[in-house]
């Protein structure tokens, strides 16, 4: 919602019939299958997911730029600015659910699950079992031998507390751009808005190298116990949840620089700046809760 100089539209737009939404789930479901497949060593998976990029990304390129041009033709009014705040909000609530259930899991896992499994009923299936975390790191004896390799853990120094700088780092520049923003600075929004883009690309630097260091030099895999699985499924996730924020926030950006958005109308740089708080918040929780806890 950008509207240069109109948002006074009294009626409610609804627009035409669109396959958008058709070609958008399609390139998604390829994504996944392909995803899913590739991890479990199918080679197709990868052109599957390369694919589904391909059909997702562009029609989504194509379908905000349709929803951008209505905007600026000034067909959204105040009661649509509603409706996309109340669908942001939404959204980042569903949000919170699907981390909040990783996390679940990661708790019931360390806290119920494993105390359990090394309790007297099993003694005598699995007599050597020891109730620790991680229950199949190296030197424990939580998992039988063959079924799961032998991997190091990995704490919070250094590379995922300089991702922590990074990404706090970060939500005070977009903070800046915003209030820059709304005092009608453009110029200084824009530098602003580059820096956090670019601390958001450095974010996911760094946490691909550590992805490397983590397989080749820990031996530390998806494949890896209950905490190879909840530790990649959670900083994974995290880490696809930074990458289209970054695509948002570079999106408003270059809008920026062809003169959306106003100091008095400019959620759809506000719907952005939302979504990389909340992934900045998630990275709070989960650097306490995965390195350091």
């Amino acid at each position: 919602m950008s509207s240069t100089t109109h948002g006074t539209t009294p009626y409610y737009f609804v627009p035409g019939p669109s396959a958008y939404p058709v070609s958008a789930a399609i390139g998604l479901f390829f994504v996944i299958l392909g995803a899913a497949q590739w991890i479990n060593g199918h080679e197709w998976g990868a052109w599957s997911l390369l694919a589904g990029m391909v059909v997702w990304l562009g029609t989504l390129f194509v379908w905000f730029r349709a929803a951008i041009g209505e905007s600026e033709s000034g067909q959204y009014g105040h009661k649509v600015d509603l409706s996309f705040r109340w669908s942001m909000s939404w959204f980042i609530f569903s949000e919170v659910m699907f981390f909040g259930a990783f996390f679940t899991a990661l708790w019931w896992a360390r806290t119920h699950a494993l105390p359990s499994l090394g309790g007297l009923d099993n003694a005598i299936l699995w007599p050597d079992f020891k109730a620790v975390w991680p229950s199949a790191a190296a030197g424990a004896t939580g998992s039988p031998a063959g079924i799961v390799e032998p991997f190091q853990t990995v704490g919070p120094f250094w590379l995922p507390t300089i991702n922590t700088a990074l990404l706090l780092s970060s939500g005070v520049t977009l903070t800046i751009a915003h209030h820059a923003l709304r005092a009608g600075h453009r110029a200084q929004t824009i530098r602003f808005m580059w820096l956090t883009v670019l601390l958001g690309l450095i974010f996911l630097s760094v946490q691909g190298y550590e992805y490397h260091h983590l397989y080749t030099e820990l031996n530390l895999k998806l494949s890896s116990g209950t905490y190879g699985s909840t530790f990649f499924m959670l900083t994974g996730f995290h880490g696809l949840h930074v990458f289209i924020g970054m695509l948002m926030l570079l999106f408003i950006t270059l809008r920026l620089r062809k003169g959306h958005f106003t100091p008095e109308r400019h959620f759809g740089f506000e719907g952005a700046a939302w979504y990389w708080h909340f992934v900045d918040v998630v990275w709070l929780g989960l650097y306490m809760l995965v390195y350091w806890l």
